[in-house]
C-alpha cells in the first residue's frame, strides 16, 4: 500500500524538488551501505566522481554527470540543495521542467569540463590528483541564468533587498577570490557552470536557445527507455516574437490572447521585477508554465 502513496508524493514534486530528493537519497545510500558492509567509504563514490586525469575519464565517461549527485558532507549537501530549491522556485515560474534540466545538466557538464581543463592547462595544478563531486556547478548555472535573465528583480537578503545581477556578480567574485585559497577544483567548476548560465540566458534573450540540441538528446534518451504511454509535450513560457495572421480559428485567437497576456507579464517583470506582479498575475504565469 505504501508504493502508490510514494508514487503520488513523487508526482507532486517539481523537477527541482525531485533533484533534491535524488541527491539526498544518494547521500544516504553512499554513507549507509559502506558502513553496513564494512567497506571503505570511497568504494561507491570512486566509480562516479570526476577525476582530473584524462586517461581515468576515458574509463568512466559517465562521471562527467554522475559526480554531481555525490557530496562530501552534510554541509556540502545542505547548501547546494538549498540553492537549488530557491532558484528552482523562480526558474519554474518562467520556464518548464525540461529547460530547468537542460540548464542544470549543461552547467554540470561545463563545470566538470572546466575542472578537468583547469587541472591540465594551468601549471599550478600540475602533478596533482583531484576528484570532483557535488551539485554546485549545476546550481550555479541555474542561479546565474536567473540573474542574467531577470537582472533587475529584487530578492530579500537578510535585512535588505538586492537586485539579482548583484547576487550573481557577488557569487562569481567570491569564486574568483577563493580560487587560489582553497577547494580550487570546486571553484573552477562553479565558474564553468556560472558561465554556462550567463551565456545561455543572454542568448535566450536574443531569441536563440543554445540548449535545444541537448534538450532533443534528452528526449531521445527518454524515448529509448520508455515502454508505455505517450509523452506529453511541455511548453515554455516565453515571449512570442513572431507575428500571426489576423485571420484564423477561435482557438488561434485564444492562443494569441493568452500569449499576449504572458508577454505583458514578462515585460512587467523585466521592467519592475517579479515582486511587482499581483497575486493574480503570479498565479496566471505559474499556471501557464505548468500547461501541457
Amino acid at each position: 500500500m505504501a508504493q502508490p502513496d510514494i508514487r503520488y508524493q513523487w508526482s507532486r514534486l517539481n523537477v527541482a524538488e525531485k533533484l533534491i530528493a535524488i541527491n539526498v537519497l544518494v547521500f544516504v545510500v553512499n554513507g549507509l551501505v559502506p558502513f553496513l558492509l564494512g567497506i571503505s567509504k570511497n568504494r561507491i563514490v570512486q566509480w562516479f566522481e570526476l577525476p582530473n586525469n584524462l586517461m581515468d575519464i576515458v574509463y568512466q565517461p559517465w562521471s562527467i554527470i554522475t559526480y554531481s549527485f555525490f557530496h562530501g558532507g552534510i554541509g556540502h549537501l545542505f547548501w547546494n540543495m538549498l540553492l537549488i530549491y530557491f532558484v528552482g522556485r523562480i526558474f519554474l515560474n518562467l520556464f518548464d521542467a525540461k529547460r530547468f534540466l537542460t540548464v542544470y545538466l549543461l552547467g554540470v557538464i561545463l563545470g566538470g569540463l572546466t575542472f578537468v581543463l583547469g587541472y591540465n592547462i594551468f601549471p599550478a595544478f600540475f602533478n596533482t590528483n583531484a576528484y570532483l563531486i557535488g551539485a554546485s556547478a549545476g546550481a550555479s548555472a541555474v542561479l546565474i541564468f536567473i540573474c542574467t535573465y531577470l537582472p533587475n528583480q529584487e530578492v530579500r537578503l537578510i535585512f535588505f533587498n538586492v537586485k539579482l545581477w548583484m547576487v550573481g556578480a557577488g557569487v562569481v567574485l567570491l569564486d574568483l577570490i577563493q580560487l587560489p585559497i582553497s577547494n580550487s577544483g570546486g571553484h573552477l567548476a562553479h565558474l564553468g557552470g556560472a558561465f554556462l548560465g550567463y551565456f545561455y540566458a543572454s542568448q535566450l534573450l536574443k531569441g536563440t536557445d543554445i540548449g535545444s540540441g541537448f534538450s532533443k538528446l534528452m528526449d531521445n534518451v527518454v524515448n529509448v527507455f520508455k515502454t508505455t504511454g505517450k509523452k506529453a509535450p511541455m511548453k515554455t513560457v516565453y515571449k512570442n516574437k513572431k507575428r500571426t495572421s489576423n485571420f484564423g480559428s477561435s482557438q488561434d485567437y485564444d492562443k494569441k490572447t493568452h500569449q499576449k497576456k504572458i508577454d505583458a507579464i514578462l515585460d512587467k517583470i523585466s521592467k519592475s521585477g517579479y515582486e511587482s506582479l499581483s497575486k493574480a498575475e503570479k498565479d496566471f504565469l505559474f499556471k501557464a508554465g505548468k500547461e501541457n
